[in-house]
């Protein structure tokens, strides 16, 4: 292949996603958690697609209450855990070839699988539904207006559909067009 060719058939960045694990309740009842949150993630980037020039870190934690209450109490004044939070990293100048770590999805056992029982949802897809939430933010979605929210929702429901997961929000839709 000559040096032109090569030029014009280089490859996408490489996406490295790390998982770290602060709860074994995640371990006793997810054992496919590590290829949940690594489709998931995966399936985020693909479907969003956003201008990657370098090799991307990202970590998800499956945590438990007890530190995304202390991690919510400390970085957004509420006292009370939460299901998922993410956390960009800094804008750092970066050496040439180092990693660029876009941030850090941390999700709570206790609230995700409360919520799971309670919405009659598979722990598995909560799980992957809430880790493309995180990415989502970490790439610069949100949902604090409406036309916000519509957007990072519609994204979400598009990755989730690649992975066979249902749409979280088509109960509310219905309801909505009543």
């Amino acid at each position: 292949m000559s040096d032109r060719s090569a030029s014009r058939t280089r490859r996408k960045p490489a996406i490295a996603i790390e998982l770290v694990e602060t709860s074994a309740r995640w371990r006793e009842r997810l054992p496919r958690r590590r290829a949940l949150c690594v489709a998931a993630a995966e399936a985020a980037f693909a479907t969003a697609k956003p201008k990657l020039t370098r090799r991307t870190e990202v970590s998800v934690v499956l945590a438990d209450d007890a530190l995304l209450r202390r991690l919510n109490r400390q970085w957004r004044r509420i006292d009370a855990a939460t299901n998922v939070l993410s956390f960009p990293s800094l804008d750092l100048e970066l050496p040439p070839k180092a990693p660029f770590l876009l941030g850090d999805v941390v999700v709570a056992y206790e609230t995700v699988s409360r919520e799971a029982q309670e919405q009659g949802k598979d722990l598995a897809d909560h799980l992957r539904h809430l880790v493309v939430h995180g990415i989502l933010h970490l790439l610069g979605y949100d949902h604090d207006e409406p036309d916000e929210a519509e957007q990072m929702e519609a994204l979400e429901t598009q990755v989730l559909a690649r992975l066979g997961v249902a749409d979280p929000y088509a109960e509310r839709a219905a309801v909505g067009d009543d």
